[in-house]
């Protein structure tokens, strides 16, 4: 019964994706890469918040709150800021370029070969940490929910394999053949099955906790574990209060303002004010993250009393225990829909990316637009099975969640730097975009793959050789040792954005740089925007205020 379930809505989502956009005309760029330019403000919320919330959040961030509590909500909290900087402020500027992708921009800011540079940096990214990660935590997922090694008399790695390459397949059919309206489409559908699902995960638990009163079960998780419950991250923590101002806001603007995956869903806005709407009502929506993305891994903490195996098993173990086997089904379903999402809006921002930066502009000059979308496809099929022959690769990585934060920082900061020393500047040059993007990777490579573990092994080899043996007590001098993975970008975002400042000073444009109006879409702003965002960050604020 459950099997049939979870393939009765997987193939509903199908078959309404399939309806909404068979008439889509997709042998253009616009209309395979961006919808056709015509997405409304709850179809790219719906996307927005799909391709952020897959397994990779919802199974790493709370395997993070099972260990550190409260603090990590600042990945979700802190999201909505950024997103309402992108809605008042980036979006306009992208959409009065008419831009297909964010690279796009840095032809026109700067030359052809930062664009390039930019969109190998994404690509790269996307297929050796992003598209991996999320194969494999869904993979992780599935195979708990479904026992599968018990129900196919398979070893477990055996079984990530399996599901690693169903998935895998299955979202490259949606990213690769239906394209972005595809995606968005069935996106917004499963938001809500996710948003429904994700929130009967905490319910159930605390019902269980507190013997069928969920009221009962939330003071009694409050009060045996209060020091779950402090929004205020400690030195240990994977996120310390400090970094909010330091690191954090950077990581987010990347995400939320300049990555190409999630991006991409506001290029295709019918409208700047729709744009604008989608991206205020995903922010509003985001801010109940931690009740799917935090509060099950208290839950978990609670339940199994911290003795776990691995941190990254906490909610495929919880939803194991707390779901009614009814349910089980559905819930597969709806969380299957997450990891397509994730996983094929990367695949089709991957598309994108080579199809119009790469292909056309150095491979194939002259390519009509059909031939563009037809070798993006292709592209986008060897891209999806190199993705899943690594994707099991890194189940020894540790953190999930972690793992893919500290990576990302190669590539997101030297973009965010380019891209903001390109909109809030008009003379600084090529060059200096190109030296911020190589200096940046470089210098963030160095510092967290050799400085890092060199310095932090000093530190506990010292520690006990004077007879430090406590787990808390080496915890507090490795996170002493050396700073914050999300400090280090904050260093070297100044650090970068110092030389490019430098280098414009030296060797300015001859011709100041004057962004056009390219009149693809209107880009009348949303007469609300401004006393949305207010109300919205009030609301982050109070929130962190109520549980410091």
């Amino acid at each position: 019964m459950q099997i049939i379930t979870f393939l009765g809505f997987t193939a509903l989502v199908a078959v309404i994706s399939y309806l909404a956009t068979r008439k889509t005309v997709e042998d253009s760029s616009d209309g395979y890469f961006l919808g056709g330019r015509s997405l409304t403000a709850g179809v790219i919320a719906g996307s927005l918040l799909l391709t952020n919330l897959s397994t990779e959040q919802i199974v790493g961030l709370n395997g993070a709150a099972y260990t550190s509590g409260l603090s990590v909500m600042v990945w979700e909290t802190l999201a909505a800021i950024a997103m309402i900087i992108t809605a008042v402020y980036l979006l306009p500027k992208y959409l009065k370029s008419g831009l297909t992708t964010v690279p796009g921009f840095l032809e026109k800011r700067f030359d052809v070969s930062t664009k390039t540079f930019t969109s190998i940096l994404f690509l790269t990214g996307y297929v050796v940490v992003l598209l991996p990660v999320i194969l494999y935590s869904g993979s992780l997922a599935i195979s708990g929910m479904f026992d599968v090694p018990l129900l196919l008399g398979v070893t477990h790695k055996q079984s990530i394999w399996i599901c690693v390459w169903g998935i895998g397949i299955i979202g490259s059919i949606y990213a690769v053949f239906g394209g972005l309206k595809a995606v968005a489409i069935s996106d917004s559908i499963n938001a809500i099955g996710l948003l429904v699902g994700g929130l009967l995960i905490p319910i159930f638990g605390l019902i269980m906790i507190g013997d069928g009163s969920l009221f009962n079960g939330l003071n009694i998780l409050v009060t045996e574990n209060p020091d779950k419950f402090n929004s205020i991250g400690g030195k240990t923590d994977p996120v310390p209060f400090y970094t909010i101002f330091t690191g954090m806001m950077l990581v987010q603007l990347f995400y939320w303002g300049t990555n190409q995956q999630i991006i991409q869903r506001a290029l295709g806005a019918k409208d700047l004010k729709e744009g604008q709407k989608g991206l205020l009502l995903a922010s509003f929506i985001k801010i109940l993250g931690p009740l799917i993305v935090v509060l099950p891994g208290l839950i978990a903490y609670h339940i199994f009393e911290g003795n776990l195996e691995t941190v990254d098993s906490a909610y495929p173990m919880l939803v194991k225990k707390v779901l009614p086997p009814e349910w089980v089904g559905f819930f597969a379903a709806v969380l299957f829909g997450a990891i397509l999402s994730s996983f094929n809006s990367v695949l089709n921002s991957s598309v994108t990316l080579f199809g119009i930066d790469v292909y056309k502009q150095h491979i194939n000059k002259e390519a009509n637009e059909k031939t563009v979308v037809k070798y993006g496809k292709i592209f986008g099929v060897i891209l999806a099975i190199a993705a899943m022959f690594i994707a099991p690769l890194i189940a020894n990585a540790g953190s999930l969640f972690d793992y893919l934060q500290e990576i990302n920082g190669i590539y997101s900061i030297p973009i965010l730097t380019i891209i903001v020393v390109g909109f809030t500047t008009k003379k600084v040059p090529a060059i200096a975009a190109k030296i911020g993007l190589l200096s940046g990777g470089l210098l963030y490579i160095i510092s967290q793959f050799l400085l890092q573990p060199y310095f932090v092994n000093l530190a506990i080899d010292n520690a006990k050789l004077e007879g430090i043996t406590e787990v808390s007590e080496l915890a507090l001098i490795k996170s002493l040792a050396y700073p914050h993975f999300l400090d280090v970008m904050a260093i070297l975002f100044v650090l970068n954005i110092f030389i490019m400042l430098i280098i414009g000073k030296l060797r300015p444009r001859e011709i100041p740089y004057k962004q056009a109006y390219t009149k693809q879409v209107d880009i009348s702003p949303w007469k609300y925007v401004h006393i949305a965002g207010v109300f919205i960050s009030l609301i982050v604020i109070l929130i962190y205020i109520y549980f410091a």
